[in-house]
């Protein structure tokens, strides 16, 4: 015969261990919401793995957006460097033999230092 602890009877008679009893009351209790929270939280896991992966495309996307937009002002920043260097350039060429002089020479200065700094 089983022990004493381990077992009890019924109102029928039937014999039933004390574990399967609070097994069963503990599903009469909590076996439905159980479900229910791992199901909502299936859920939420579910949301929360796509919403990462639209923010991955989405850092993707302004990524690429960024690095063209660098690429495009990198391009334009040279080419306008390269227009005022070519200014420059004539217009000491058109200063030719003649004496150079300061107070033209340091305001296209300060003109080229003015367009690179915008």
């Amino acid at each position: 015969m089983k022990n004493n602890e381990d077992i009890t009877k019924n109102v029928n008679g039937s014999e039933k261990s004390n574990a399967s009893k609070i097994d069963a009351i503990k599903e009469l209790i909590f076996g439905e919401n159980i479900q229910e929270y791992n199901e909502e939280f299936e859920t939420l896991k579910k949301d929360i793995l796509n919403k990462k992966q639209e923010l991955q495309e989405l850092i993707s996307t302004v990524e690429s957006e960024l690095l063209q937009s660098i690429d495009s002002l990198s391009t334009d920043i040279n080419i306008r460097v390269t227009e005022l260097e070519n200014t420059v350039n004539d217009k000491l060429d058109d200063l030719g033999d003649k004496k150079a002089d300061r107070k033209l020479l340091s305001e296209l200065f300060i003109k080229l230092g003015e367009k690179i700094a915008e």
